[in-house]
């Protein structure tokens, strides 16, 4: 089965693992579409043109930027998704 962003947006908590601009590999808890700690501003780009993610980091409750292109695994509702 084939992931799909669309699967986690019922506000879900997910794990994601990544490979970081530095290369390290990094697995956190994430969640979409959280909107309680934002502090206003717009972002000056369109994330899903760039094929960029914008999760809440469960483990220390920021906002996080993750390419889709770097992403190495996803588990959410039970199933897991790797990159092949």
């Amino acid at each position: 089965m084939k992931f799909k962003v669309d699967m986690i947006t019922n506000g879900r908590i997910f794990n994601v693992q990544f490979v970081k601009k530095d290369g390290s590999i990094r697995s956190m808890n994430a969640r979409l579409g959280v909107t309680k700690h934002l502090r206003g501003g717009q972002l000056k780009y369109n994330p899903s043109e760039k094929n960029y993610l914008i999760v809440f980091s469960m483990g220390d409750g920021g906002y996080r930027t993750i390419s889709l292109e770097h992403v190495l695994r996803i588990k959410c509702n039970g199933n897991e998704y790797t990159r092949i």
